[in-house]
C-alpha cells in the first residue's frame, strides 16, 4: 500500500521557491564574525538562492526555508572539507547561521579536546557491520530460487496428500456426530502436525542457532529461509498474547521464564539465541527477531532481556542487545548492536538513551500459573472441538448435505470449457464476496459495541482472564484491514470509523482526512479532534499492559494536528491542539502538553509547525470552490471503491473457477490437483494484481509531481494505493520478489536481497545491484500535508543496506555501500554518501567518513 506523510517528513510543507530573489543583507551588526559563520552564510545564500543571508535570521520564520532546503544545505555543507559535518537535527536545535556556527565549533572543540558534547547513548554499531558486501553469481542466485520454489513445491504436494487422504475418511461418516467426530480427529491431528513440522524442520535442518553469519543465495541460507518460511507460515502465531505462545516458542529453543507476555506477531527466527526473562512484555509490532541482514550476509546473534523487562510498541531490537532485571524501552524505540541497558534503567529513542519517565503504568493483578494454565486450556478446547471441526467438517457438510450444491459439484457433472462451470463460480463468488462485504459491516458494527459493555474503561483487569478475551475479541474484530482499505484515503473513512465507536468531533471533511491503515486497540476511546489529518501507519494505544494486567483508556488527539506516518500514539500523550508530529516521531508522555509546535525524532524534539510554504492551492481549500472540488473527489473516490472491490471479486471468480475445475479432473488425478492449484494460485496472484496496477497507470511510468490534494492527478494517484498487495510477503527472501518489483516498475539491480521491505512507489524508486533491504524497512516517494501533494524520485546505489524497520523518505539518495541503521528516519532530500554509516531519528552520520571504500567480495 501507499502512504502518505508530512509535507516535510518533519512536518514542514514547501514554499517552492518563495524566498527567491530576495536578499537577506546582514547590517553591521548582523554580519559574520568568524570564518564559520561566513562559510555556512555562504552556503546557505546558494541553496536559497539569494546573494546573501542574515547570520541571526531564522531559517524558517524569516528566510521561509524548510526541511527540504535545509537537507540540501546540510549535504552541502558535508561535502565542504574546511567545515563540520551538519545534520537537520543541529538545524532545528540551533535555527540561525550564528546559533549554527557556534554549536558546530564548540563540538568540535570539544570532540578535539576528548570531552563529549552531548550525553550519547551508550553502545555503538558493531564493528561487523561495516565490512564489505558479499555478492554471489548469478548462477547461484538463481539455482538458490530454483530450490526455494521445489521446497515450496513439496510442501504443497504433501498438504495436499494429507487433505486429500484425510477428507476421504471424514466422508465415509455414517452421520452428523460421525462427521463431526472425524473431524475433530483430523482437524486436531491436521492442527499439530502443522505447529509440530516447523519445530522438527529447525531441529533437524538447523540444530541450535549460534552466533554467525553466512551469505545469501547459499544452501545455509536456504536452509535458513526454509525454517524461516515455516516459523512465519505456522498456525501458533495465531496465539501471539496467548500462554500457549511462550511454549512453542521454548519448544524452538528460546529460553523464556515464567510469566511472560508477548503481543508482537513479528516470530523471532533465531530462537536458541532469544532468552527473556520472568515478567516480561513485549508490545506489538516490535522486532526481536535476533538475526539481520547486511551486506550480503545473514548475520545471527543474541537478544538477552532480564526479568521484570517492558519493551514498547514499535521497537526494534538489534542482534547483540540485552536489557538488565526491571529495565525498559519505551515505544518507537530501538537498541542498535551493542547496546546494553542496564538493570533498573529506563531509556527510549532510536538508538535508545537514558530517561527517567516510567513505561509501566499499571499496578500488577493477581494471575499465576493456574489462570495461565486455564486460559491455555481453554483456548486449546475451543480450538479442537469448536473452530477446527467446523472449518473442516463444516465445509464438507455444505458440499455434500445440500442438494443443490452435491449434485453442481459432483465430480465429471460439468466440462472445463462448460458455461455451467463458470455460471457456478460467478455464483458462488459473488455469494462469498458479497455476503463477507455486507455481513461483514453489519457485524463490525454490531458485535464489538456489545463486547464493550463488558469492559470498564481505566479498571485495571488481570490478564488471561474473561475480560482479556473480550478485549482481544474487540481489537480482532474492529481491525479488519478490508475495510480500512476500501474508505480510506475518502470521506467515507470518517463514517466508517464513527460506526466503529470512533469520536471524531465535528469532522472538518478534506476527502482526506484519514490513510488507508488505520489500527487501535479498542475503536470506543479513540477520539480526534476537529480539523485534524491522520497518514496512513497510525496505531492508538488505548491499552496499557504490565506481566499481569491491563487497561484500556481514552487516547485523545486534538484539534487541527497533522500525523505522518507509522506513530504509535498513546493514551496520555503529552500534545495539544495545532501540533505537528512527524514520521516515525515517537510521541511524548512526559512534560507539559505540546500545542502549537512540530514534533520530530525520537526522542522527539521541536520544530516549526509550520513556515512561509508555496500558496498557490489555498484557493481550493475554502469557500465555495472547496465544495466543488471535495464533491468532485468524492465522485472519483467511490469510483475508485468500486474498482477496488470490482478487481477484489473477480481475483476471487478465477480462483473459485479453478478451484471448481480442481473438483473437475480430482477423480483423474486426486492430490495431485490440489497440489497443482495451490501452485498455479501462487503464480497467478501477483500476475494479475501486477498487471491490475500498470492498467491503471496505463502502463506509463510515474513522475514527480506537486499539486493539490484536489487535483485529478492526485485522485488518480490515490486509486494506485487501492490494488491488493499483501501477496508481496509471500516472496520475501526469494528472487521471485525481485522479478515482481521489475513488473510493477521499479529500477532494480541484479541480486538484490529483500527480506520484507515495502516500496509505495514503485516506479519512482531505483535500487542498485547487491543491495540488502530488511524487514519492516520502507521506502517512501510521497508526501502529503495542507492540500498539496509531492512526490519525487528516490535512489539507493549499489551494495547498500536498509536496516530492520528503517524509513527513507522522497528526494533521498544513498551512495554505493551505504548502510542505514535499524529503526531510522531518513528524512527527504538527505544524500548520504558513499559507504558512510548513518543511523537515528532523524538519521545522521554516525562514523567517520571512510578513506577507502571497501572492496565487494564476491562469492562464487
Amino acid at each position: 500500500m501507499l502512504e502518505k506523510s508530512a509535507e516535510s517528513l518533519t512536518g514542514v510543507p514547501d514554499r517552492s521557491g518563495s524566498a527567491k530573489h530576495r536578499t537577506h543583507g546582514p547590517s553591521k551588526e548582523n554580519s559574520p564574525s568568524t570564518a564559520a559563520e561566513r562559510d555556512l552564510a555562504e552556503v546557505l545564500a546558494g541553496v536559497v538562492g539569494v546573494e546573501r543571508v542574515s547570520v541571526d535570521a531564522n531559517f524558517f520564520d524569516d528566510l521561509g526555508a524548510n526541511s527540504l532546503v535545509m537537507a540540501q544545505f546540510c549535504a552541502r555543507v558535508r561535502k565542504r572539507a574546511d567545515l563540520p559535518s551538519v545534520s537537520i537535527k543541529d538545524v532545528y536545535l540551533h535555527r540561525t547561521i550564528r546559533g549554527l556556527a557556534s554549536a558546530l565549533t564548540d563540538t568540535s572543540a570539544d570532540a578535539g579536546a576528548g570531552i563529549a558534547a552531548a550525553p550519547a547513548p551508550a553502545g555503538s554499531p558493531d564493528p561487523s557491520a561495516s565490512g564489505p558486501t558479499t555478492s554471489v553469481g548469478t548462477l547461484q542466485y538463481a539455482l538458490c530460487g530454483v530450490l526455494q520454489f521445489l521446497l515450496f513445491l513439496g510442501y504443497s504436494f504433501l498438504a495436499a496428500l494429507l487433505a486429500a487422504h484425510g477428507y476421504a475418511w471424514i466422508s465415509t461418516g455414517s452421520s452428523v456426530t460421525d462427521i463431526y467426530l472425524r473431524s475433530v480427529v483430523f482437524g486436531g491431528a491436521g492442527f499439530i502436525g502443522m505447529c509440530a513440522f516447523p519445530i522438527a524442520a529447525k531441529w533437524i535442518l538447523i540444530g541450535r542457532w549460534k552466533e554467525r553469519e553466512f551469505p545469501v543465495w547459499g544452501l545455509t541460507y536456504l536452509r535458513f529461509w526454509t525454517v524461516k518460511v515455516l516459523l512465519h507460515a505456522n498456525p501458533m502465531v495465531l496465539f501471539v498474547g496467548n500462554p500457549l505462545y511462550v511454549l512453542y516458542l521454548r519448544a524452538l529453543g528460546a529460553r523464556i521464564g515464567t510469566g511472560v507476555t508477548i503481543l508482537s506477531r513479528n516470530v523471532p527466527v533465531c530462537t536458541d539465541l532469544l532468552t527473556i526473562g520472568a515478567g516480561t512484555v513485549i508490545r506489538k509490532e516490535s522486532f526481536f527477531s535476533c538475526y539481520r541482514a547486511h551486506a550480503g550476509r545473514i548475520q545471527t546473534g543474541p537478544v538477552t532481556l532480564g526479568r521484570n523487562v517492558f519493551i514498547g510498541e514499535k521497537t526494534v531490537l538489534d542482534i547483540a542487545t540485552s536489557m538488565g532485571d526491571g529495565a525498559q524501552l519505551g515505544h518507537t524505540s530501538s537498541l542498535h548492536s551493542g547496546q546494553a541497558v542496564p538493570d533498573d534503567q529506563r531509556w527510549h529513542g532510536s538508538p535508545a538513551q537514558r530517561t527517567e519517565f516510567d513505561y509501566v503504568r499499571i499496578p500488577p493483578a493477581r494471575c499465576g500459573t493456574l489462570r495461565r494454565a486455564g486460559f491455555g486450556l481453554a483456548t486449546v478446547g475451543q480450538l479442537f472441538f469448536l473452530s477446527v471441526p467446523l472449518a473442516v467438517g463444516g465445509l464438507y457438510m455444505l458440499l455434500t448435505e445440500v442438494p443443490a450444491l452435491n449434485d453442481r459439484l459432483a465430480p465429471g457433472t460439468t466440462g472445463l470449457v462448460s458455461a455451467e462451470l463458470y455460471a457456478d463460480a460467478l455464483i458462488a463468488s459473488c455469494v462469498l464476496f458479497l455476503g463477507f462485504a455486507v455481513v461483514g459491516i453489519v457485524a463490525l458494527f454490531t458485535v464489538p459495541r456489545l463486547l464493550n459493555l463488558l469492559i470498564e474503561p481505566d479498571k485495571i483487569y488481570p490478564l488471561y482472564g474473561f475480560h482479556y478475551s473480550m478485549h482481544r475479541a474487540i481489537a480482532r474484530i474492529t481491525n479488519v484491514k478490508f475495510f480500512t482499505w476500501l474508505f480510506g484515503d475518502s470521506s467515507y473513512i470518517v463514517h466508517y470509523l464513527r460506526g466503529l465507536g470512533y469520536n471524531l468531533s465535528q469532522v472538518e471533511q478534506t476527502g482526506s482526512n484519514f490513510g488507508t491503515e488505520v489500527q487501535h486497540e479498542t475503536p470506543y476511546l479513540s477520539s480526534v479532534g476537529s480539523g485534524t489529518m491522520i497518514a496512513d501507519g497510525l496505531s492508538i494505544v488505548n491499552a496499557d499492559f504490565s506481566s499481569t494486567s491491563f487497561r484500556v483508556s481514552r487516547t485523545s488527539i486534538g484539534r487541527h494536528n497533522f500525523l505522518g506516518n507509522n506513530i504509535a500514539y498513546p493514551s496520555g500523550a503529552k500534545t495539544g491542539d495545532n501540533c505537528l508530529l512527524a514520521t516515525k516521531v515517537m510521541v511524548p508522555l512526559d512534560g507539559e502538553v505540546r500545542e502549537g509546535v512540530g514534533l520530530l525524532g525520537s526522542p522527539c524534539f521541536e520544530i516549526p509547525r509550520s513556515v512561509e510554504r508555496d500558496l498557490r492551492f489555498d484557493h481550493m481549500r475554502t469557500g465555495t470552490e472547496l465544495y466543488r472540488n471535495l464533491a468532485a473527489k468524492n465522485r472519483f473516490n467511490i469510483r475508485s471503491m468500486l474498482l477496488f472491490l470490482l478487481v477484489r471479486w473477480f481475483f476471487l471468480f478465477v480462483i473459485t473457477v479453478l478451484a471448481l475445475a480442481n473438483v473437475e479432473v480430482y477423480d483423474s488425478f486426486g492430490h495431485v490437483a490440489i497440489a497443482a492449484f495451490l501452485v498455479v494460485s501462487l503464480v497467478l496472484t501477483p500476475l494479475y494484481f501486477v498487471l491490475v496496477e500498470r492498467a491503471i497507470v496505463a502502463f506509463r511510468g510515474l513522475r514527480p509531481q506537486l499539486c493539490s490534494i484536489y487535483d485529478p492527478y492526485f485522485w488518480w494517484h490515490e486509486r494506485l494505493w487501492k490494488v491488493p498487495d499483501e501477496y508481496l510477503n509471500i516472496f520475501n527472501g526469494t528472487p521471485f520478489k525481485n522479478v515482481i518489483w521489475r513488473l510493477l516498475g521499479v529500477r532494480l539491480g541484479s541480486r538484490v536481497f529483500d527480506d520484507g521491505c515495502y516500496l509505495t512507489e514503485r516506479m519512482l524508486t531505483t535500487i542498485g545491484d547487491d543491495c540488502t533491504l530488511n524487514a519492516g524497512s520502507k521506502i517512501q516517494c510521497h508526501s502529503q500535508e495542507d492540500g498539496t501533494f509531492k512526490s519525487d524520485r528516490s535512489a539507493i546505489g549499489d551494495g547498500c543496506t536498509l536496516g530492520v524497520g528503517s524509513h527513507v523518505h522522497y528526494g533521498v539518495t544513498m551512495g554505493d555501500g551505504s548502510v542505514l541503521a535499524p529503526d531510522s528516519f531518513l528524512m527527504k532530500g538527505e544524500e548520504v554518501p558513499p559507504y558512510a554509516r548513518w543511523g537515528g531519528n532523524p538519521a545522521t552520520e554516525t562514523s567517520d567518513a571512510p578513506g577507502r571504500p571497501p572492496a565487494l567480495t564476491r562469492q562464487e
